[in-house]
């Protein structure tokens, strides 16, 4: 007799779950110029997922992160992703993309799946991540709107009238150049200079001479540590008094410190999270140590880390048999996460949880103070 032919039985769980595990994908820099970004980033994450599994897991799943390298480059991003979600082997989720072009090339193939793949925790405040319509996207973060906001409003309580730009000549620094616009007219003012770099590198000898022959009081800097300090230095040099210099949080802060050495006192920098060293995140310090011992606390860990709870939180929520839908389940209705103390608020129209933005400034030794005002 023939073989009765058999049919395969479709498993009911979504791609990236098994019984034993759930499976999230990144593509960050993890090399060049930017890859203290996506290290920091990853190592935040791992930490938070450690922490979980460590206690049991997620109703005994335990927490995988795979990480791929896309250099800050939009198209190995696109192709990282791409095989994050049509691949071999799928995940569940995407989280802690670093920057905004190279999210920019992932999010439409997390959208276009079957069953849209949750984009989580990206590094990125730019508006290209909080339209309304994006149901499958989840920030943490404020966006650099919220960032440049905060930034021309200290100016102005600081009787700053002349304000320059330097941004990153793609979508992450047109995005803040926007932000940084739309704040300015809110006051009846704009930039009395504004000029660019190309993305990983420090070519900044043309915006410096641009900027310096207007004569800003206050340069808002949105772009990365290195041609953020190469400016800061070159502008020093050329403009007597120095003026108010101030970064957006992406320009990795420990990274910025260290590269401007001698001459970080003085800078400030917008953060989206609270100092590494602050009370109220203890237990990111405690699990940042049981991650690993010789990592230092910095603010893109700290980031990285609490992306990492938003996606626990949102796991723990839908019980033991979490799907994508469940968990994107997020914006039908005002929701609230709690994760130690800081709420996360989400609903109709609106993805983004945190709309905190702390000003800071590098004191001795490079390390942070939070701080309420400029001083000029």
């Amino acid at each position: 007799m023939p073989a009765v032919p058999t049919m395969e039985m479709e498993d009911p769980k979504d791609p990236g779950i098994t019984d034993t595990e759930i499976l999230f994908g990144q593509s960050a820099a993890l090399m060049g110029s930017n890859q203290a970004l996506g290290q920091g980033v990853q190592v935040g994450i791992e930490a938070a997922f450690k922490e979980a599994n460590d206690a049991g897991g997620v109703y005994g799943r335990q927490l995988k992160l795979t990480t791929e390298d896309d250099r800050y480059e939009p198209d190995a991003a696109f192709a990282n992703t791409l095989e994050f979600v049509e691949g071999d082997n799928p995940v569940f989720a995407l989280i802690g993309a670093v920057g905004t072009p190279t999210s920019r090339a992932a999010l439409p193939v997390a959208a276009g799946a079957d069953k849209p793949v949750p984009f989580v925790g990206a590094l990125t405040g730019a508006q290209l991540l909080r339209e309304s319509d994006l149901t499958n996207v989840l920030n943490y973060r404020a966006s650099y709107h919220d960032e440049t906001e905060e930034m021309v409003r200290h100016l102005v309580d600081a009787n700053v009238t002349k304000v320059a730009v330097l941004y990153q000549n793609d979508s992450y620094g047109i995005d803040g150049l926007m932000g940084v616009r739309n704040a300015l007219a809110e006051h009846d003012m704009e930039p009395v200079a504004s000029w660019y770099y190309r993305r990983n590198t420090s070519a900044v000898q043309s915006a410096a001479f641009r900027i310096a022959e207007a004569e800003p009081e206050a340069v808002i800097i949105i772009g990365t540590s290195a041609p953020a300090a190469q400016i800061i230095k070159k502008l020093r040099m050329k403009l007597d008094p120095d003026p108010v210099f101030l970064a957006a949080s992406f320009v990795g802060s420990n990274a910025l410190a260290t590269a401007l050495g001698n001459e970080a006192p003085g800078v400030y920098v917008t953060q989206v999270v609270p100092l590494p060293s602050d009370e109220s995140v203890a237990k990111y310090r405690a699990a940042l140590m049981a991650y690993n011992s010789t990592e230092e606390p910095g603010f893109i860990s700290l980031e990285g880390y609490l992306a990492g709870r938003l996606a626990i939180a949102r796991l723990q929520s839908c019980g033991a048999e979490p799907t994508r839908e469940c968990f994107l389940n997020v914006q039908s209705a005002t929701t609230t996460i709690g994760i130690d103390g800081r709420q996360l608020t989400f609903g109709p129209g609106d993805n983004q949880g945190s709309d905190e933005v702390f000003l800071t400034v590098i004191v001795a030794d490079g390390e942070y103070d939070q701080v309420n005002a400029i001083t000029r």
